[in-house]
């Protein structure tokens, strides 16, 4: 049965402007952009809210935290994939791809667990429509752990991956380059100085044995998709340059700015975190994100840990004067859509999918009022 929106008196992002009209959508369609306000029976009156395209969110842990919300706490997995996804469709995500941690270094054991059932569970939910916005799968691989192939093998062709990224997180590399910064962090997850020291050697030593095989297996394994290869927590030029080698297109969440400037310099996409926005910086004492973006050398962000600092951290690049709005908002919408293989929607243009959402900005915070994906109005 054909089923026909209209929105009317909505501040419409589009991609080159801002244009106070009305949309039309059917089927799960947008067929109509006009500027102006409609008077037709049945239309929605947005009174003059910014109507933006739906988010998509290429890296999100937030179903760790659903799984985990305490320490000694274990929540029944889809139970926690439910709540992840109505968080992410209220925080105006409707294109989740669920960043899921293949091997283990000794951090978070549990986080394999979590895959294994991600897995099981996002497969189980979506054909029975219990998912409210459209799951994807980010393959996350830590590369120097020995169990990495024997997870990633059997899944590498899911037909629901749509990008995969090589994390090293071995101490004295990348993230962790800073191994001072490494000890006081352990310190605080209550570990002795024997035990730091021991994991310390036991890492560094698997990563001599396992870093280089492992890293050529994955590449192999994705070389036949079509799917957006990351590399991870980049931070010299050198790694930039051996990614760019391996035909690594993107780098996600550089931690330092000759990182970023260097994938530009070899036209590699940068994705960034959007709380680091949010926030002010990085939580983790690594480059600002607002820093980046002054140096063009932010293509996408990502919540990463947060879904809705997406649509928050988009208006406040906006409202620095660093970005028009149309152009902060192609970062959460448009060009994550592109980066991932997904053009039919990130933009309110006619013949893309209708995925919506209607913002409230207020007082420098960003309100979601309602979301519609494919016409159908989910939150």
């Amino acid at each position: 049965m054909t089923k026909t929106t209209i929105l009317t008196n909505a501040a419409l992002i589009l991609r080159d402007q801002v244009l106070r009209g009305t949309i039309l959508l059917r089927d799960g369609y947008i067929i109509e952009i006009q500027p102006g306000t409609a008077s037709s029976p049945g239309a929605i009156d947005l009174e003059g809210d910014h109507l933006m395209p739906g988010v998509i969110d290429v890296h999100t842990d937030n179903l760790e935290r659903q799984v985990q919300p305490r320490t000694t706490a274990r929540w029944p997995s889809r139970s926690a994939l439910l709540t992840h996804d109505q968080q992410c469709v209220g925080a105006g995500v409707t294109t989740v791809l669920d960043a899921l941690c293949l091997g283990n270094l000794g951090f978070e054991p549990g986080r394999i667990q979590t895959f294994i059932d991600g897995m099981a569970d996002i497969e189980a939910l979506t054909p029975l429509d219990l998912l409210k916005a459209e799951h994807f799968l980010h393959l996350r691989c830590e590369v120097p752990a020995p169990d990495l192939l024997t997870l990633l093998e059997p899944v590498a062709a899911h037909p629901r991956v749509r990008m995969v990224s090589l994390m090293d997180h071995t101490p004295g590399f990348g993230q962790y380059a800073d191994l001072e910064r490494y000890r006081y962090l352990r310190r605080r997850e209550g570990q002795t100085e024997d035990a730091i020291e021991q994991r310390i050697q036991h890492t560094q030593s698997q990563r001599g044995r396992y870093r280089d095989p492992q890293r050529r297996r994955v590449l192999e394994l994705v070389a036949h998709r079509d799917l957006a290869v990351a590399s991870h927590d980049d931070r010299t030029e050198a790694e930039i340059a051996e990614n760019a080698a391996d035909g690594i297109r993107i780098s996600e969440f550089p931690v330092s700015m000759e990182a970023a400037r260097a994938a530009r310099a070899h036209d590699m996409m940068v994705v960034a975190g959007a709380p680091n926005i949010v926030r002010g910086g990085s939580h983790s004492g690594n480059v600002s994100v607002a820093d980046l973006i002054r140096a063009e050398a932010v293509d996408v962000l990502a919540s990463d840990y947060f879904p809705s600092s997406l649509v928050e951290a988009a208006f406040a690049v906006a409202g620095s004067g660093d970005l028009s709005l149309s152009e902060s908002v192609a970062l959460v919408t448009d060009r994550p859509a592109r980066m991932v293989g997904l053009p039919d929607r990130g933009r309110i243009e006619v013949g893309l999918r209708a995925d919506l959402v209607r913002v409230r900005p207020h007082e420098g915070l960003t309100a979601i009022r309602e979301v519609w994906r494919e016409g159908a109005r989910v939150a």
